[in-house]
C-alpha cells in the first residue's frame, strides 16, 4: 500500500469510531424525537382529559342549579296555592262579622225593617269586596242564548217571535272572575 493512501483513508478504529458516533448520535436523535412524539400526544391527551373533567364540572352544576330552581319553583307555587285566598278571605272577615252582629240582633228585636236593611246593607258590602277582587256578575235576562256564558236548563216557548232564543229566567246567577267564567248562568231560553 501506498503511504499517501495510507493518510487519506481512515483506519478501522477511526471507521469504528464515526461509526459508534453516528449509531450514538442516531440514536440520541431518534430518543429525542421518540421523547417529543411522545410527550406531545400525552400533553394532549392531558389537556383534552382535562377539559373534559371541566366540562363534567360544570354540566353537574348546571343540572344542580337546574334542580335546585324547580324546587324551588314548585315550593313558591305550593306556598301561592296555599296563601292565594287569603287576601280575599280577610276582605270577607268584616261581612261575616255584620252577619253575625245581625244574628245576635235579630233575637231581641221584635220588627223585621230594621233587619231587613242591615241585611240588605251587609249583601251590598259583600258584593262590593267581591267586585273590587274581580268577581262580576253576569247579566242574562233578556240577552241573547251564549253557550259560553250560559247553561240552558229549559227551554219554554217564546211569548213573542222576537223573544226566540232570549234568555227568559235566571234560575242561579253566573259569575265571571276577570275574563274567565267561574260559573255559569242557569237560565231559562225561549225557543
Amino acid at each position: 500500500m501506498n503511504k499517501n493512501e495510507d493518510i487519506n483513508q481512515p483506519t478501522e478504529e477511526q471507521l469504528a469510531e464515526e461509526q459508534q458516533l453516528k449509531t450514538e448520535g442516531a440514536e440520541t436523535d431518534e430518543t429525542t424525537l421518540e421523547a417529543q412524539v411522545e410527550e406531545q400526544p400525552v400533553d394532549e391527551l392531558t389537556s383534552l382529559k382535562n377539559e373534559l373533567n371541566d366540562i363534567k364540572d360544570k354540566h353537574l352544576r348546571l343540572v344542580a342549579e337546574f334542580d335546585n330552581f324547580r324546587k324551588r319553583t314548585l315550593k313558591e307555587r305550593i306556598e301561592l296555592i296555599q296563601t292565594s285566598n287569603q287576601e280575599l278571605m280577610a276582605a270577607v272577615l268584616p261581612v261575616i262579622d255584620d252577619f253575625e252582629r245581625a244574628a245576635k240582633s235579630m233575637e231581641a228585636l221584635t220588627e223585621l225593617a230594621p233587619v231587613k236593611e242591615g241585611m240588605d246593607l251587609i249583601h251590598q258590602k259583600l258584593k262590593n269586596i267581591l267586585i273590587q277582587k274581580g268577581l262580576k256578575p253576569l247579566d242574562s235576562l233578556g240577552q241573547p242564548f251564549n253557550a259560553d256564558l250560559h247553561e240552558s236548563i229549559a227551554n219554554i216557548p217564546a211569548p213573542s217571535e222576537d223573544q226566540k232564543n232570549l234568555v227568559l229566567d235566571e234560575v242561579e246567577r253566573g259569575y265571571m272572575l276577570g275574563e274567565k267564567v267561574i260559573r255559569f248562568a242557569k237560565v231559562v231560553v225561549g225557543g
